[in-house]
């Protein structure tokens, strides 16, 4: 799984969605994919820009995620995803995801 594949499948998952209102990156050891939901869409980049929240996770524990077949919840718990900043930003991706 590549950073573009990733950001192609939150691209997906972000069209048609109400803009969530903030910013939030994904950050992997290979690159960002950052969601800005501050305008009137939810814009998707792999700039590493400043965000919200961040959350820490690797492209593969993100595509399970994505995919269902790995729990948030759980996911966190373990270690598997380590978020920075606002805690209620990082909530919102239960809309988009």
């Amino acid at each position: 799984m590549t950073v573009q594949e990733i950001t192609e499948k939150v691209v997906k998952r972000a069209e048609g969605q109400e803009p969530i209102g903030n910013s939030i990156k994904f950050q992997f050891d290979e690159g960002v994919v950052h969601i800005d939901g501050k305008g009137e869409g939810n814009e998707i980049t792999n700039d590493d820009k400043e965000a919200d929240a961040t959350v820490k996770v690797s492209l593969d524990d993100l595509n399970s995620l994505l995919s269902g077949d790995l729990n948030p919840m759980g996911a966190f718990m373990s270690g598997k995803i380590k978020i920075d900043g606002d805690m209620g930003v990082a909530m919102k991706l239960q809309k988009l995801f």
